[in-house]
């Protein structure tokens, strides 16, 4: 074993590839090989060097692997020289993984941890740095939602279409978690309290802010108009007349500038003037109607009170919404706001056969949830209890269908009523939410065994020898998934960091619901296969305890996770 790994420092994946790249390239003049023809050796980029392996089969021979063409690349011969295996297996140093030994195999070095002091450091040191992103950011975001915005009135969940819907429920995702960042994060609109929409979003667990029924923004729509009407980038009737009918642009905008008279803003010259990238080239001279003048009011409102230097409004839109919301976004800047904007777009929502809207659909999985609950659980399914989890359930159901594809590409959804809301079978936010249940039943038998006096309670992780977890499952459960979340948790805010890279923004909003999923599918089959309280007797007790320490963080795990999705988890089932 180790005993001298750091043991207050998290251990890290990207750390340990990191390092061990160092160890085997060393100093590039040491390099021997092909050269790119001016001497110098090609070298390969430190990320593609190392390979952390996470299928049961390959983890079973090496938990890293640096391929035989990346050792081709570096060494004559693929052959790496004692001195440099000697500095990898000897690895050492902050986040990063105790290497136990390693061998050059036919398809490359590969390497096995010590997960003895791997499950040591991770489940006796403490399992909150796990849980938490790498690194607490500074900033503030604000979240538009198009959909939300009157048009001229507040949309209702019977105007609400199931895209739409999506781009509510990824401003919700994003929301958390930035907010877990460290980002300030604000939502725009606000809608009127009493609204029909905002009691729908309230069901689906989303906490939208609302405000009095009478309440107005005016004095901000009045602010708006009046920067517009002196932008310099109003277009005058001389301008008017000058141009051309053949400007292009899409066909909803170019039978707005058929319409004579009202005031309009030439966009395509404020973009092309405030150096912003991305944007449509065929924007061209928009008409400023009401709606957008109130939309800009609330977006004026959602910053006001932000005393950060730094604000980003990210809009959260359908793919059929971005032109317009790409207009809304340059006529705000024509009005004289500098906020960075970006947009996020979502891929259309289909459902063959049929058309729902937002409320239909909710209605569909609810009913469907509650009937399912109904036949797998019988006459018990009554009650506040229960009727708060068919919501949660129901709840989960829609995130995951609708979450769980990357945001640019359509979703295809199956809402035929016979079709049903399967309890079993990795289906998504339903199995997920189950299998978390599971864990707390575990957790109360074990409690019920104290009080009876069959087990003793659960002592410290540094009294426990962790030799004890020999199942693939074990290893599984900490090197895919403890390990790794809090790296996971960092990317969408990486994503917005990024400069120069248009008006869209590309974040990968599906991975926390495809790491549950498949959390949920390791873990029952690591559940069903082992059994984790085992006799009450003395010689078993630190290998159960052992397995109580892992699922204990795999339950806080679960909670944090289904957190950045505002799902409550689920207690009893």
């Amino acid at each position: 074993m180790m005993e001298d790994i750091e043991e207050l420092s998290p251990l890290r994946i990207t750390s340990t590839v990191r390092a061990l790249s160092s160890a085997l390239r060393g100093k590039r003049e040491h390099v021997h090989g092909p050269s790119n023809g001016k001497g110098d050796r090609l070298c390969p980029e430190p990320e593609k060097l190392w390979f952390k392996e996470s299928s049961a089969k390959n983890l079973r021979n090496r938990d890293f692997l640096s391929p035989s063409t990346m050792l081709n690349t570096l060494y004559a011969d693929g052959q790496v020289p004692p001195a440099v295996m000697a500095r990898v297996l000897s690895l050492r140093g902050s986040g990063v993984l105790p290497v136990a030994g390693g061998e050059v195999m036919g398809e490359g070095l590969r390497l096995r941890v010590d997960r003895v002091a791997a499950f040591r450091s991770v489940l006796a040191g403490g399992i909150s740095e796990y849980l938490k992103p790498l690194n607490q950011r500074k900033g503030c975001v604000v979240l538009n939602c198009p959909a939300l915005h009157p048009k001229p009135n507040t949309p209702t969940p019977d105007t609400l279409s199931l895209g739409q819907l999506r781009t509510v429920l990824q401003a919700d995702h994003m929301g958390a978690l930035l907010r877990r960042q460290g980002f300030e994060v604000y939502f725009c609109p606000t809608l009127p309290e009493d609204s029909d929409v905002a009691s729908f979003l309230h069901a689906l667990g989303i906490d939208w802010p609302t405000a009095q029924a009478n309440w107005t923004n005016d004095e901000r729509e009045e602010k708006i108009q009046k920067a517009l009407e002196s932008s310099p980038y109003r277009e005058s009737g001389t301008e008017r007349g000058r141009r051309t009918s053949g400007g292009g642009g899409r066909k909803a905008a170019e039978e707005e500038e058929e319409n004579e008279g009202g005031l309009r803003i030439n966009l395509k010259r404020v973009f092309q003037e405030e150096g912003l990238l991305g944007y449509d080239p065929t924007l061209g001279t928009c008409k400023v109607h009401r709606d957008s003048v109130s939309h800009l009011a609330q977006l004026d409102l959602s910053t006001a009170d932000i005393t950060e230097t730094m604000v980003t409004v990210l809009h959260v839109t359908s793919c059929q919404d971005e032109f317009r919301q790409q207009q809304i976004a340059v006529l705000w800047r024509a009005s004289g706001a500098t906020h960075s904007q970006r947009h996020l777009v979502c891929g259309p929502v289909k459902t063959p056969g049929s058309h729902l809207t937002a409320a239909q659909y909710l209605q569909l999985r609810k009913g469907q949830m509650k009937e399912a609950s109904e036949m797998k659980y019988g006459d018990k399914v009554e009650g506040q209890t229960w009727d708060d989890i068919i919501k949660v359930m129901t709840s989960a159901t829609i995130r995951f269908e609708l979450l769980s594809t990357v945001h640019t590409s359509p979703v295809t959804l199956d809402v035929q009523r016979e079709g049903g809301v399967s309890t079993k079978g990795p289906r998504g936010g339903v199995f997920v939410m189950y299998n978390c249940a599971r864990l707390h039943t575990l957790f109360d038998s074990y409690e019920r065994g104290v009080e009876k006096g069959l087990y003793p309670e659960i002592p410290d992780g540094s009294k426990l020898d962790f030799s004890a977890l020999k199942e693939e499952g074990e290893w599984l459960l900490l090197f895919n998934y403890l390990i790794p979340f809090s790296e996971l948790l960092d990317q969408s805010g990486q994503a917005l960091d990024c400069e120069g890279g248009g008006a869209r923004v590309n974040i990968k909003t599906e991975q926390i619901c495809k790491f549950l999923v498949s959390l949920s599918k390791d873990f029952s089959s690591y559940y069903n296969r082992v059994h984790v309280l085992g006799e009450p007797l003395p010689h078993l007790f630190n290998q159960m305890f052992c397995r109580l320490h892992l699922l204990q963080a795999l339950r806080e795990l679960y909670h944090s996770a289904l957190e950045t999705l505002n799902l409550p988890p689920i207690r009893q089932l």
